[in-house]
């Protein structure tokens, strides 16, 4: 495996220091709604500079360094549109305003990639120490596979542990002041929802490590690979979220896709595994090569292949569309029914507006692929917008 030298790390990681400052000064510090012009135009240069640097390692470093890069990056950047849901989902709960969205996402990519550089770390460590880890490794990206297929229980990825503790023990209050953390509120001091989004945001990155960098590891050990593969994947995403923001209740598969692609990794892993296996207990302490390994030229076509199938499953097919539909429908409702911080009326209509704009199109779809997709819980939460609306609430 090829040695990357201390000048190439430090380079890499001044790029990434950089390019995390410029868009703090230029394009967070003031805030602002981002045009979807702005957005694409800046989506596209991150992506471009990922595959430059892609390109550059491929030229340099030999064909294999190169292809186990994209392989992490397309990886990781599939996992990082699945943290966009649950920033979308933090950030409608909590309400915040849209001009300072783009803050709250720029913590979130600083946070996450703090969060899993020092995960990459550990998990390097660990590697180093004994290679039945990756036993581990691929046992829990398999049980995380099944587990998102498992039916969700309802709750509030914005209602975590964190944020009730800060509640229960610290002044906080249901306005905004701007972008501040702080604000003062009848002669005191106390925490604006901004922080508790940052808060909600810091906590949900710290779980989704735990899935991001085993995966990572199953298609790379090059820790340098993973580093940069990860900070490029993260690097773009505030733009991303901006340029897809509607688009993203379309994905509606995506969660399957994702949940294919760590069951493979993780298959991949124990194989890996398998064959430079020594724990004792397993073919009596040696390796088995009754399975042939899985190269980073086939994991990047079942990777390609598996969100390229999820996209096209989730835009065109009829069920897809309504589900997508009721997802938002969903979304809408469950904020209208949140009320933890104050809307205008002239909000609070707008919203209403929605829903009902949601619920006429989905009488649109035939009843077979409108059924499915619909639950007792979901038209509960509909209902129940609607009794707070008649309520004058």
């Amino acid at each position: 495996m090829n040695e990357i030298s201390p000048t190439v790390w430090i380079i890499t990681i001044t790029v990434i220091v950089a390019l995390l400052a410029f868009d703090f000064f230029f394009h967070v510090r003031k805030a602002h709604i981002p045009t979807l012009k702005e957005a694409a135009v800046w989506s596209a240069i991150y992506v471009g500079l990922a595959v430059v640097f892609g390109g550059i390692l491929w030229a340099t470093l030999g064909h294999e360094i190169g292809v186990e890069y994209f392989n992490g990056y397309i990886l990781e950047k599939a996992l990082s549109v699945d943290n966009l849901f649950v920033f979308l989902i933090i950030m409608a709960s909590f309400k915040v305003p849209r001009e300072d969205q783009q803050k709250v996402l720029l913590f979130g990519i600083v946070f996450a990639l703090i969060t899993r550089t020092i995960f990459i770390l550990l998990g390097k460590a660990a590697i180093d120490a004994a290679q039945w880890v990756f036993y581990i490794f691929g046992a829990f990206l398999i049980w995380t596979a099944i587990h998102m297929l498992m039916p969700e229980k309802g709750s509030d990825e914005a209602d975590n542990m964190m944020i009730r503790l800060v509640r229960r023990f610290v002044h906080t209050s249901d306005h905004y002041d701007g972008d501040k953390l702080f604000t003062i509120e009848n002669g005191k001091r106390v925490l604006t929802p901004m922080l508790l989004v940052m808060l909600a945001i810091g906590g949900t990155d710290i779980l989704f490590a735990f899935d991001s960098i085993p995966a990572i590891y199953g298609v790379t050990q090059n820790v340098f690979l993973v580093f940069s593969a990860t900070a490029f994947s993260l690097m773009g995403l505030r733009q991303l979220f901006f340029l897809i923001d509607g688009f993203l209740d379309r994905l509606v598969y995506l969660n399957f896709g994702l949940t294919a692609i760590l069951g493979f990794i993780g298959v991949k892993l124990v194989v890996h595994a398998l064959h430079t296996n020594d724990v004792p207990f397993i073919n009596g302490g040696e390796p088995w090569h009754g399975i042939p390994e899985i190269d980073p030229y086939q994991s990047l076509y079942v990777i390609l292949g598996i969100l390229i199938l999820t996209i096209v499953a989730s835009l065109l097919t009829p069920s897809g569309k309504a589900l997508s539909t009721a997802s938002a429908l969903h979304r809408e409702a469950s904020a209208y029914l949140n009320r933890h911080v104050e809307q205008t009326p002239e909000e609070r209509a707008e919203q209403y507006r929605k829903i009902m704009e949601l619920e006429k199109k989905l009488e649109g779809f035939k009843s077979k692929h409108v059924d499915k997709h619909t639950k007792d819980d979901h038209d509960d939460i509909v209902e129940k917008a609607h009794a707070l609306h008649a309520a004058g609430k």
